[in-house]
């Protein structure tokens, strides 16, 4: 098992140098080579040549972009230091770069809206797992019946609708016409757990509400290829119950590609849930990435990009990980 887990850490350490590396390229290469000058979005098209190679300078915008990487990599670790004459501004690591629109350091301020999308994409997984999951099992083992068929064209309807439209429809409901739930705005939890709950109650429903659809379709398809096999006939012929049958047997061995499924859905919100975070007015990873793409501020659209590809990168190991304890032959893959 330690060897298993070294290797995935060494596969996951790769793959961050890797999306770094074309990230990094993407944002501070591309631009000189279309002709556009990061130093100019820093700073403004009005300013004078001599503040625009100041910002060069204090930036490193001149290097070679290895050279600029190095930096950027060395800021990550170990903090980084801005140096224009004799002033020096020290950004502690894991340090992201500053800015383009105001001048904040960019892992702070991105820091400072990860708990919004923290609570928005941990809250909408566990209640998407836990509907998904048992619907599915459920419909499996009612094959063809009403509930069946009913499920499955929920679940149908779910997958067909697009966050924006049925969050905006959402609202309409419960919040402007029915007043059961407030406006969206964000609550920290240590401010107000009740509140914090009730202002994040609709879009976790709403989020979940879309991948239980996906969660419903695929263990069902799962379950009833697992119902199949053969080993699940013998242990009903030896007499065991039903439920140590489907919980123990049938159900865990479908959970593999629930799993894989989870651990990419998971990350992937937890990078920013752009769509829901804009229709809810939750100002979280999403909507910073957002803003900061209006607005053309690199720094602070590399820096969302490089969580979100961490959270990935994260939410695969820990995948691989489950993938052992589930089943031990993983290990030797």
């Amino acid at each position: 098992m330690l060897a298993y887990l070294i290797r995935r850490l060494i596969n996951a350490v790769l793959t961050l140098l890797v999306v770094s590396l074309v990230t990094f390229g993407i944002f501070f290469m591309v631009p000189k080579i279309t002709g556009s000058d990061p130093a100019l979005l820093y700073i403004g098209k009005t300013s004078d040549a001599a503040s625009i190679e100041g910002i060069r300078v204090k930036m490193g915008l001149n290097d070679p972009v290895l050279v600029q990487y190095g930096k950027f990599l060395k800021g990550l670790v170990a903090g980084r230091d801005y140096v224009s004459g004799p002033e020096v501004t020290h950004c502690d690591a894991p340090c992201l770069g500053y800015s383009f629109k105001t001048e904040q350091e960019v892992t702070p301020l991105l820091m400072s809206v990860l708990p919004v999308t923290l609570s928005l994409a941990l809250g909408a997984a566990i209640l998407w797992l836990i509907i998904g999951v048992s619907t599915g099992v459920i419909s499996a083992l009612r094959r063809g019946s009403l509930l069946d068929r009913t499920v499955m064209s929920a679940a149908l309807f779910g997958v067909s609708m697009p966050i924006y439209f049925t969050g905006l429809i959402a609202s309409a409901i419960f919040v402007y016409q029915l007043g059961w739930l407030p406006q969206g705005q964000y609550v920290p939890f240590l401010e107000s757990p009740s509140e914090w709950f009730t202002q994040l109650l609709l879009p976790w429903i709403t989020l979940a509400f879309l991948f239980a659809a996906t969660y419903a379709r695929l263990t069902r398809a799962n379950m009833l290829e697992t119902l199949g096999e053969d080993y699940i006939r013998t242990a009903r012929a030896k007499g065991l119950p039903e439920r140590v049958v489907i919980g123990k047997h049938a159900l865990r061995s479908g959970l593999t590609a629930i799993v894989t499924v989870f651990g990419l859905d998971l990350g992937a919100l937890l990078g920013g849930a752009v769509l829901t975070e804009k229709v809810f007015n939750l100002r979280g990873l999403g909507y910073q990435a957002l803003q900061a793409i209006q607005g053309n501020d690199l720094p602070v659209i590399l820096g969302v990009t490089m969580i979100a590809a961490g959270f990935i990168v994260i939410a695969n190991l820990v995948v691989d990980l489950v993938y052992g304890l589930i089943d031990p032959r993983v290990r030797l893959a």
